[in-house]
């Protein structure tokens, strides 16, 4: 009888889900656990830097569910007195440029620098199945293990841009927290560039040479933004090109008009995965918030970007208010109905559903 090879791959009895977790137990535990938040307590926890403490509260402003919003709203004006003194980052580029390997080694030098950094990774959501990989924290795991930054990836969900609706509330949190630089990296898609760039201080453009568009300038729009950009993965064979590409894109910006921060953008080449460049591109930001301090368009630009959010929070209340009311969610039903028999249009039904809800 002929001996059965071992494998791995055997049907073993294992364990039901149901025996390893139950589903309504997990949602009766969370829903005591948000009902017995003590916000006090978690303030206090954040201003000690507790990352447990940040998480939390972070966790509890992503919340969709209204009655977490008064307990969120009340942590985050506890904590504003405390925020405000950090350098905030916007990274962006295209899939495939390495933003989360040069926002790792970046982040790992600021840390040497004796800073603390937080990265705030926006995970592009699916529009289908409403679901995010959120695997932000596997592709950075030196930065991970660094007792000095703290990771949050956050999905992306269906807001403005692809950028997590609470983006601007955890900088505050963060901020609170203790966090001197707060590095928020956009999905580079070409859709949140704008919003993420209407919260930070200083926007950095990743690029890869070679890629055809440096004469173009690709979106101009973005390059436009862009404080800085950086050629990255100049390394290797790549060097030569990413050299030659930092010369063009330096012309290409001299063309654009100039900024109101004075502040004409840099071009520089990097290296993330072989360190190299990136203490240059820390250099650059500093001197850009040392000359936009002098100026006063640091702190100008900060209460512009305050009263954005004001407005944008309006609407986005006013949004939800009108598409949560139940009379609302019925007759948008029908009307949707009426415009697919072609029995009305799209802007009649609007101003017949605007109308209902006065």
């Amino acid at each position: 009888m002929a001996k059965s090879k071992k494998t791995a791959l055997q049907k073993t009895d294992g364990v039901s889900i149901s025996e390893i977790t139950n589903k309504d137990s997990i949602k009766k535990l969370n829903k005591k656990r948000h009902a017995n938040i003590n916000t006090d307590a978690l303030v206090t926890s954040i201003l000690n830097k507790d990352i447990a403490a940040l998480s939390r509260a972070i966790t509890l402003v992503e919340s969709k569910n209204p009655k977490h919003l008064n307990k969120a709203n009340t942590i985050i004006e506890a904590c504003l007195p405390h925020a405000n003194k950090s350098v905030r980052i916007g990274i962006t580029g295209v899939p495939g440029v390495g933003k989360s390997t040069f926002i790792e080694t970046f982040g790992k030098h600021l840390t040497s620098l004796g800073k603390r950094v937080a990265v705030l990774a926006i995970d592009p959501s699916s529009s289908v199945t409403k679901g995010s990989i959120l695997g932000d924290k596997t592709r950075m795991e030196a930065l991970v293990r660094d007792k000095n930054a703290y990771i949050r990836p956050s999905a992306s969900g269906d807001s403005l841009g692809g950028v997590a609706r609470k983006t601007r509330e955890t900088i505050t949190l963060c901020e609170a927290a203790g966090f001197d630089v707060i590095i928020i990296e956009t999905v580079g898609v070409g859709q949140s560039e704008t919003t993420v760039h209407s919260m930070v201080d200083f926007f950095l453009l990743l690029k890869l040479a070679g890629a055809g568009d440096e004469l173009q300038g690709i979106k101009r729009g973005i390059i436009e933004m862009a404080d800085a950009i950086a050629i990255n993965k100049a390394d290797g064979t790549n060097l030569k090109a990413a050299k030659l590409a930092k010369t063009e894109f330096a012309r290409a910006l001299h063309l654009y008009p100039k900024k109101a921060s004075n502040w004409q953008p840099k071009v520089t080449v990097c290296s993330a995965i072989e360190n190299r460049g990136i203490d240059n591109i820390w250099n650059i930001i500093s001197d850009y918030v040392e000359t936009t301090t002098k100026n006063n368009y640091f702190i100008a630009k900060r209460n512009e970007q305050n009263k954005y959010w004001l407005i944008q929070t309006i609407e986005q209340q006013l949004k939800a208010v009108f598409f949560n009311n139940p009379k609302i969610k019925a007759e948008l039903q029908k009307q949707l109905k009426l415009i697919e028999n072609n029995k009305t249009t799209p802007f009649v039904a609007a101003d017949y559903l605007l109308k209902l809800n006065t």
